[in-house]
């Protein structure tokens, strides 16, 4: 059945069953696509392009998942308890932390999800499109059925779709079907019955273009392409990083501590006959109290505002969790081109086979580039660019042909009619020296006919590796003349005759010694990972200081087993001539010597590598599938914007786990004083009420974390978490917390004589003093009048103290439980946090000592 314009639906059943022809009339579209008005009106009834959005959490799903947390979920039922029993007072303040502490953490998730969208939007994936009878770029998100996709290689397809034309075109679909290879798709029909991946006729949302260009008729868009199904599972089971792994496990941790004061606590009072309500308030506060229930509110605050600071620097986070990785990384793989090189080529000269100047070799090239359709790059633009500046003009030439480039081939033909009459057409080919060379029999310019034999093959490759040492990247031309035919195959491309070679220079950037000489003062080792010729690449390590003396080419690479492949990866800088898949196989060769290792790159060669490195890097101009491969956007393709996120990457980390290392650690050292204080203290320690208030606000201040300072040494190295160095911290300092606890509750026993009114309120203001101290001591390395906190943290700890002395004296005070402390009190109190302070800047100093002793 035909279907009109207004009747249009995401997805026409069996599509790829029906011809090119009738899917056109089926869709009310043409081979030169919609209007834009049509356009918009389609995509006002089908909506969006996007499958991302199902991802993306509401405000209301936002709020409601700060209840999830099974202590939320046991605060609720011990305020329920309260209410049960009349005690409202109780009810009130448990219910106004429960709130206090969610709206907290939904205020800071919520403005970090509305951050990191925010910069997601500036990395809008845009494809090329027929609209009103020409090309336009548009967002992908604003495709509707019934567009026509022009696709080339390094595009992402952005919908389902079916091929209308198509020329050696090639697409890795190995997201939705598994194959490890590029499959051909073309014009045709399938059966109705035909599973993915025996569907030639059709491309996925998901896939990416790896050779050849095609035309697409958009039949299903958003939620209804075969990508959406993956991408629902993916919404629920998301990577798990190796600070997330961190997380889990720090949880489990805190956990098994929790189960065991709990049920120590419930039993001693139990033993002691105290009433068993408040026992079971206490002991759930206990529980609550040694968990750092901001978690992830922090982590998620931290996180976006270090992502928010790395865009004002140029780099933008596709993913929030890659800082933590970025931070982590100690190898740096990367291209030379426009990171290592200035990455605008030029073209030094134009040779013929003997290495002498010749101007055939040029219009050659100046053929082959300026007909060129498929990927865009700089040693094409090179050619254009001269070709202008000489005045060369193709206009004379009718195009008949395109063999576009691939990574196998490493070779791109142009056929040309040069209107010689004599019933043939012209054959140019352009690409790496060995790929060109294996197509040739016979020689072309001067020796013109002679043929290819080992003696001209290794004059040529002479002049080759003697202008690829100087630094020059070598490309070869070939040509042929044959008999005229429609169209032509790889098949065609030999019995060529090699015309010369093409060289081009991209000379070293200003300063790229200082910077790679920072990255390394940063820990992070580099390596060139390169498709170029090994002797380019030779040159490029050794002007900028790296080991060029011993370069690993692809060839040597196939032959390496995998055992070989993990010491030669370390021990070699550069790794030149390398497939896509090669380029993988050495950063998991890295990975597996438990590197962290970063890949930087920006062509579709790079994307397989990217994709398992532990930070993919890219820049804004890269092709489509190398940009939505990175978790990493540099708007600027240089290291020294790079090395600024790396610094970022490790501050973000350290004020993240400086909040976990000092909130477990203190809350861990009142917890054990409170379940110590239940057999030493005639009477509880706190009541349920003061415990969680004392928790909350002691918190607050850890909110501010992510805008702290850190030490210069905190970034000197890469860092990952550890959570035996989490217990360690925890247990000195939380012991120690617990140390002057007990002196507290025996001067406050035995020297004040003090009730349980007044030791309840004493001890209240002088632990959360106490807390405020270790904070604002521990945050650091260095002694802490060296280091300053950032404003935001040293204020909001100031206003913390100030509440913690006035609680005692409001009017609500008696509803707390608190009792106005008298002068002699306060001032013992003083004194009290004064020589705890002492104390843990002496230990922090012991046990930093310690930990670098056991690290060397």
């Amino acid at each position: 059945m035909t279907m009109q314009p207004q009747d249009i639906v995401p997805r026409a059943p069996s599509y790829w069953a029906s011809s090119a022809a009738d899917l056109l009339v089926a869709y009310a579209s043409t081979k030169d696509g919609l209007t834009q008005d049509e356009a918009e009106r389609r995509l006002e009834k089908v909506g969006e392009n996007s499958i991302v959005a199902q991802r993306e959490k509401g405000v209301l799903r936002l709020l409601l998942r700060q209840y999830q947390s099974p202590l939320v979920l046991i605060l609720i039922f011990g305020a329920c308890v309260s209410l049960a029993l009349g005690q409202w007072t109780d009810a009130s303040i448990i219910l106004a932390i429960v709130l206090g502490s969610t709206l907290l953490g939904f205020a800071q998730e919520y403005r970090a999800s509305a951050a990191l969208k925010q910069l997601r939007s500036r990395l809008a994936l845009r494809v090329k499109v027929m609209r009103d009878g020409e090309v336009r770029s548009v967002e992908a998100q604003k495709i509707v059925p019934g567009d026509v996709l022009v696709l080339s290689a390094g595009n992402l397809v952005p919908a389902d779709g079916v091929v209308l034309e198509a020329r050696d075109f090639l697409v890795s679909q190995a997201a939705l079907t598994g194959e490890s290879f590029p499959v051909e798709k073309t014009v045709g029909t399938c059966a109705a019955e035909a599973t993915l991946p025996e569907r030639f006729n059709t491309v996925f949302l998901g896939s990416s273009v790896r050779s050849g260009t095609a035309r697409v008729l958009v039949t299903c868009t958003g939620s209804e392409t075969q990508f959406s199904d993956i991408a629902k599972r993916l919404a629920g089971a998301e990577p798990v990083t190796d600070f997330e792994r961190g997380v889990r496990r720090f949880g489990y941790m805190l956990t098994r501590i929790m189960m065991g004061i709990v049920i120590f606590v419930i039993a001693v009072n139990l033993y002691f006959d105290r009433p068993l309500v408040s026992s079971l308030l206490f002991a759930v506060a206990l529980a609550v109290g040694l968990t750092p229930e901001l978690l992830p509110a922090i982590v998620s605050v931290t996180l976006s505002a270090g992502a928010r600071r790395m865009s004002q620097r140029g780099v933008i986070v596709r993913r929030l969790e890659a800082i933590e990785n970025l931070g982590s990384m100690d190898v740096l793989c990367t291209d030379k081109t426009g990171t290592l090189t200035r990455g605008v080529v030029e073209l030094s000269g134009c040779l013929d086979a003997a290495g002498n100047p010749a101007n055939q070799v040029f219009r050659y090239a100046a053929i082959n580039s300026n007909l060129e359709t498929g990927i865009e790059n700089p040693l094409d633009e090179a050619i254009v660019r001269e070709t202008t500046r000489r005045g060369v003009s193709v206009d004379g030439l009718s195009k008949i042909d395109e063999i576009p480039y691939d990574f196998v081939r490493k070779r791109l033909t142009i056929v040309v009619d040069d209107g010689a009459g004599d019933g043939q057409h012209l054959m140019v080919t352009k690409g790496a020296f060995d790929n060109v060379l294996e197509c040739c029999s016979v020689l072309g310019g001067a020796g013109v006919g002679k043929p290819l034999d080992d003696a001209a093959t290794t004059r040529l490759r002479a002049i080759y590796e003697a202008h690829g040492a100087e630094g020059y990247r070598v490309l070869g031309v070939a040509s042929r003349r044959m008999a005229a035919k429609a169209q032509y195959t790889r098949g065609d491309e030999s019995g060529m005759a090699f015309e010369g070679f093409l060289l081009f220079f991209d000379p070293l950037k200003d300063g790229i010694e200082d910077t790679l000489g920072e990255l390394a003062q940063l820990g992070i080792a580099v390596k060139i990972i390169t498709g170029d010729n090994r002797h380019v690449a030779a040159h490029v390590a050794q002007s900028i200081k790296l080991d060029g003396a011993r370069v690993l080419t692809g060839a040597e690479l196939h032959e390496a087993s995998d055992e070989a492949l993990w010491h030669l990866a370390e021990t070699t800088d550069v790794f030149a001539e390398l497939d896509p898949q090669q380029k993988e196989r050495v950063v998991r060769a890295l990975q597996h010597r438990g590197h962290s290792v970063g890949y930087m790159g920006d062509g579709i060669n790079d994307a397989p590598a990217m994709h398992v490195a532990d930070v993919g890097i890219s820049v804004d101009q890269a092709v489509d599938v190398a940009r939505e491969s990175a978790d990493i956007i540099l708007l600027q393709q240089d290291l020294n914007v790079l090395k600024d996120g790396i610094v970022d990457g490790r501050r973000t980390f350290a004020n993240t786990f400086k909040y976990v290392a000092i909130a477990v650690s203190s809350n861990f050292g009142n917890m054990i004083s409170m379940a110590l204080g239940t057999l030493l203290v005639p009477f509880l320690p706190l009541l349920a009420k003061q415990i969680l208030l004392n928790n909350f606000l002691a918190d607050f201040p850890a909110v501010a974390i992510a805008s702290d300072n850190v030490d210069a040494q905190s970034v000197e190295r890469a860092q990952r978490w550890d959570i035996a160095s989490v217990q360690r911290f925890m247990v000195v300092f939380g012991l120690s917390s617990t140390l002057f606890d007990l002196v507290t509750f025996w001067l406050l026993l035995s020297v004040y004589h003090a009730g349980e009114a007044l030791f309840h309120t004493t001890w209240f203001v002088v632990s959360l003093l106490t807390q405020l101290s270790a904070l604002l001591i521990l945050r650091t390395h260095l002694p802490a009048w060296k280091s300053r906190p950032s404003q935001l943290l040293a204020m909001t700890a100031a206003i913390v103290a100030v509440i913690a002395l006035a609680l005692p004296y409001v009017w609500f005070a008696g509803d707390l439980g608190f009792v106005p402390l008298p002068f002699h009190l306060v001032l013992g109190g003083f004194g009290i946090v004064a020589v705890y302070a002492v104390f843990i800047e002496v230990a922090k100093r012991w046990f930093y000592a310690r930990l670098a002793q056991r690290q060397r």
